[in-house]
């Protein structure tokens, strides 16, 4: 089975309160993206990732010699609408990998772990999950959208957090963003998408209840939340560069 990536790096990085792209923000000297780039690099999954940027951005892999192509998203309307700008550059693959520019820990195995599990699920859609102690001691992840699952433990939905119910928000297995979509689905699929959310904006997380509305089931792997931490503010920046320090510590 053949895999490309698509980055989305578009975001305009409001809350780092920063002129730098977010996604080129340094965390152990290093640019987010350039640690995402190097860990799908690594894995040797894909080598050519589709970065989604801004009209106005620098080509962002450009900071460090790194070889991306890009795509324009033109008006920042969500997600969903940024994988859908990418259909024309992305046609030569059977699977494709959708990640955000802001995760700099995301480590190769994940990568190959995520792309094996899509390839013996043989389903339409596989996503990486991860689960948090408390939100007291992982406060950063408390915005992050809920995964949802029924009786039986099938994932039924992701909700994000600014629509959940309180019942939802009290879930602690939380979406880092990390996709698997067969191809052909997705892009039959992404048009469906609605924008009837608080943001009116179209979140890729539709495409699960989706694909659980046409039959599917997703499949699931779950990774450390120290490894799924997310960027977008400069306190989760310090919790980054905290969570580095230690690791290099342990080693």
């Amino acid at each position: 089975m053949t895999f490309r990536f698509i980055i989305l790096a578009a975001g305009k990085g409001s809350r780092m309160k920063q002129e730098l792209p977010k996604a080129l923000t340094p965390i152990g000297g290093k640019p987010i993206l350039q640690h995402l780039y190097e860990s799908i690099l690594d894995s040797k999954v894909d080598g050519a990732p589709v970065v989604v940027m801004a009209p106005d951005q620098p080509k962002l892999c450009e900071g460090w010699n790194g070889s991306c192509d890009y795509v324009i998203q033109q008006e920042q309307l969500g997600t969903g609408h940024a994988v859908s700008a990418c259909k024309e550059a992305v046609t030569d693959a059977d699977a494709i990998i959708v990640l955000y520019g802001d995760h700099p820990f995301i480590s190769a195995n994940t990568l190959r772990r995520l792309g094996q599990m899509h390839t013996e699920s043989k389903e339409v859609l596989s996503i990486m999950t991860t689960t948090v102690s408390s939100y007291e001691e992982w406060p950063n992840y408390y915005h992050w959208g809920r995964i949802i699952r029924d009786k039986d433990g099938k994932i039924m939905a992701i909700r994000e957090s600014k629509d959940a119910l309180e019942s939802e928000l009290l879930v602690t297995e939380v979406n880092p963003a990390l996709y698997c979509f067969d191809t052909k689905w997705l892009w039959e699929s992404v048009g469906h998408i609605k924008n009837k959310n608080a943001k009116g904006e179209y979140y890729l997380t539709d495409l699960v209840e989706l694909a659980v509305a046409q039959g599917h089931n997703i499949a699931s792997l779950s990774i450390p939340p120290e490894e799924a931490v997310g960027i977008n503010t400069q306190e989760e920046r310090v919790i980054a560069e905290n969570l580095l320090s230690r690791r290099y510590d342990a080693s």
